[in-house]
């Protein structure tokens, strides 16, 4: 049998590649899926004949003999992919292209919907699944018997007993301290968001410990919370600029507020970074680098929070035990802060 006498209309299958390679379908099968059975000399041929015609196993086959299908399910709460999004593409590249399928559900927030898009997910014989958390606070593990590896991402699960894999806002906030510190900074104010969430409470204990360290207090003796609004961002800076004139840097509990921040310290006349530095959090591209001026910002890594996430999916499909992680934030530094003297 030659490539040509393959039929045009259909797919080349498993007994065309043996007839090429001129072996049985059974030996064919054992060279392609990698079993140690087959002389050297053999494989290859059976591999040049399946190279020649275009031959692509059956995935679902390959799966069901190897007791794995190659999909994950990821499982998300972020409505609009803020989070989700960079940590999907991370996880996507840990697999590996075309080696795994990934399938990408919606729970919106909604306790009954994420059981359904579970079940969903566990009826296609997923391997594993990724769950992505919209905040950053601990979430209860998904409900019922789940018979498949998770990993949650972002958001810890409170059960300490299973795999987290979260950014250390703590560190982050003591980050961006550091970082107008070494510019030089010395009065600064912080603005964030709602107390209630665990990421505003995190990156205010991170922050205050490096203010502590370098002898220092926040203007105002306080963070100032809020919402994580541009809105809010203004209006703290028209608060804090009028009570504080000494103040001369400003830690943003998001980019949000920090482009709400540069706009009222336009309004004001202050020159930024001049006389005033701002940072934000989350490195949010689409306004931190478009920001007036251009917005330092501490950034999650979160397309490397999705990396790790899918490693260690792997791994615990595998067979091993992954311990919870709690990754390092870096500063992205732009125009909005600088040295002073």
């Amino acid at each position: 049998m030659t490539e040509s006498e393959v039929p045009a209309k259909r797919p080349p299958t498993l007994s065309d590649v043996a007839k090429l390679a001129g072996v049985s379908v059974a030996t064919a099968s054992k060279a392609i899926n990698g079993r140690g059975e087959v002389r050297a000399t053999t494989r290859v041929r059976v591999l040049e004949a399946a190279e020649l015609l275009s031959f692509a196993p059956n995935a679902l086959a390959r799966g069901l003999l190897s007791g794995r299908t190659g999909t994950v399910g990821l499982l998300t709460s972020d409505l609009e992919g803020r989070f989700s999004i960079p940590i999907l593409m991370g996880a996507e590249d840990a697999f590996g292209a075309g080696q795994v399928s990934v399938f990408l559900c919606d729970a919106r927030g909604d306790a009954i919907r994420e059981k359904h898009h579970v079940q969903a997910l566990l009826s296609r014989r997923v391997d594993g699944l990724i769950v992505v958390g919209s905040r950053t606070d601990p979430r209860p593990p998904l409900a019922g018997n789940i018979a498949v590896p998770v990993v949650y991402v972002y958001a810890p699960s409170a059960d300490p007993k299973d795999i987290s894999i979260t950014a250390d806002n703590v560190g982050g906030g003591r980050l961006a301290i550091e970082h107008l510190l070494s510019c030089g900074r010395r009065n600064i104010a912080h603005i964030t968001g709602e107390a209630g969430f665990q990421a505003a409470r995190d990156r205010v204990e991170g922050a205050t410990a490096a203010l502590t360290d370098a002898g220092l207090r926040m203007v105002g003796d306080r963070p100032y919370f809020g919402s994580w609004e541009e809105s809010w961002g203004r209006a703290a800076t028209h608060m804090i600029v009028e009570q504080h004139p000494e103040v001369d840097a400003i830690f943003c509990g998001s980019d949000q507020i920090g482009r709400g921040v540069l706009d009222a310290l336009r309004d004001l006349g202050r020159d930024v970074p001049g006389t005033i530095a701002v940072i934000g959090f989350d490195n949010w591209e689409a306004i931190s680098a478009d920001s007036r001026p251009r917005l330092t910002s501490v950034d999650m890594n979160l397309k490397h929070l999705g990396a790790v996430a899918g490693k260690r999916l792997f791994e615990a499909i595998d067979g091993t035990v992954p311990r919870s992680e709690q990754l390092p934030c870096r500063v992205v530094m732009r125009e909005s802060t600088m040295s002073v003297g």
